[in-house]
């Protein structure tokens, strides 16, 4: 562990002397990849230097012990020892954590796409309340959101939103969300008061940026049309929408919701990107080439991560066995006690792979 550490610390020195570098300072791309490196590096490093500090210290503590101090004196230094340990032995604790194996993706910007899935119009309905859910914990963080395309159902859902979440280490707090989520309430159009279960889908995928992916123009077809609304009524005369095709693969991606053609090829392009970057991590690991289809299921009942149950005020994690009784909070952007509880289930299960 500690030659990586001392590798890790070497290569963060590295690359800060490189970003003093004016050729290198000129050059936008690697000053953005080498930047992103540091950044990775760089509480890991700051720990290790830490621990190396509270070391050296405890040292020059201890050797103390030996001059022959006085009673109250050696009393102060045995307490400040102890609290040295302590603190030595935390970081340590840090350090092993921050060690363990990362999700390359965690620091990534998402592209989200929610579904409406088995329930008629209440599953439509529950797909813009979990969008309303993402958005308002996006603005708790201080991240941005933009819709990126949609397609609105009759009664005021969704059928299809896509959007992404711009902010630091978004993919790490929401990847989570990826699944079915069910919702089990008495719907506002329902007479006699049953009970209602819907789903609806979610699909977190990791924003691509052309720094880590430079399709081809070669390799894209692009389709320009007029954009539709509801019930698919012409709302734009010029035809600023655009769909994009990624011919080697066969993935396509559109968006119609911005009123400038290049606003929408741009919004369309970073769809495709995620896209096919899981499509390349997905023929890399064969035991995941169907990661995305994990993801969101068929959107029957039973493949659920999540249940929302209004009539009890309950949110049911069913991942790791966790009830929350505050659901209007947490549909109203509250998401943070839900989401720690996922990072640390996945975290002490690392930690228990580690020392095996």
């Amino acid at each position: 562990m500690w030659d990586k550490l001392d590798s890790m610390e070497k290569r963060y020195d590295e690359i800060t002397m490189l970003l003093a570098q004016p050729e290198v300072a000129t050059d936008r791309l690697r000053v953005e990849s080498l930047a992103r490196e540091r950044a990775s590096l760089e509480p890991v490093v700051a720990k290790y230097q830490g621990y190396k500090s509270t070391s050296k210290i405890l040292q020059e503590t201890q050797a103390m012990l030996d001059d022959g101090l006085d009673a109250e004196m050696l009393s102060m230094v045995k307490e400040e020892i102890e609290r040295l340990k302590s603190r030595q032995e935390q970081l340590q604790q840090e350090i092993r954590m921050a060690l363990l194996p990362k999700d390359v993706n965690d620091d990534r910007d998402v592209i989200i796409e929610i579904r409406a899935g088995t329930g008629g119009d209440e599953a439509g309905i529950f797909a813009s309340d979990l969008f309303r859910m993402y958005n308002r914990y996006a603005q708790t963080r201080r991240w941005s959101v933009e819709v990126i395309d949609s397609s609105p159902s009759e009664r005021g859902g969704f059928k299809e939103v896509i959007f992404e979440i711009k902010g630091k280490s978004v993919f790490k707090r929401l990847k989570y969300e990826r699944g079915v989520h069910r919702v089990q309430r008495v719907p506002l159009t329902e007479a006699s008061g049953r009970l209602h279960t819907s789903t609806a889908t979610v699909a977190v995928l990791p924003a691509v940026d052309e720094v880590d992916m430079d399709i081809k123009e070669d390799d894209l077809r692009i389709e320009f049309y007029h954009a539709k609304g509801a019930g698919g009524q012409n709302v734009n005369k010029v035809a600023t929408a655009v769909r994009v095709h990624h011919i080697p693969t066969g993935i396509t991606a559109q968006c119609q919701d911005e009123r400038s053609q290049l606003s929408n090829r741009k919004n369309a392009m970073a769809v495709l990107r995620a896209r096919v970057l899981e499509h390349e991590e997905q023929k890399k690991q064969a035991e995941m080439t169907k990661e995305r289809r994990s993801q969101v299921g068929s959107g029957e009942r039973a493949e659920k991560i999540r249940t929302y149950n209004f009539p009890q005020d309950r949110i049911s994690d069913h991942r790791i066995g966790m009830n929350l009784h505050n659901l209007p909070g947490i549909m109203d952007g509250d998401m943070d006690e839900l989401i720690v509880a996922l990072i640390a289930s996945e975290q002490t299960k690392l930690l228990e792979a580690a020392t095996v």
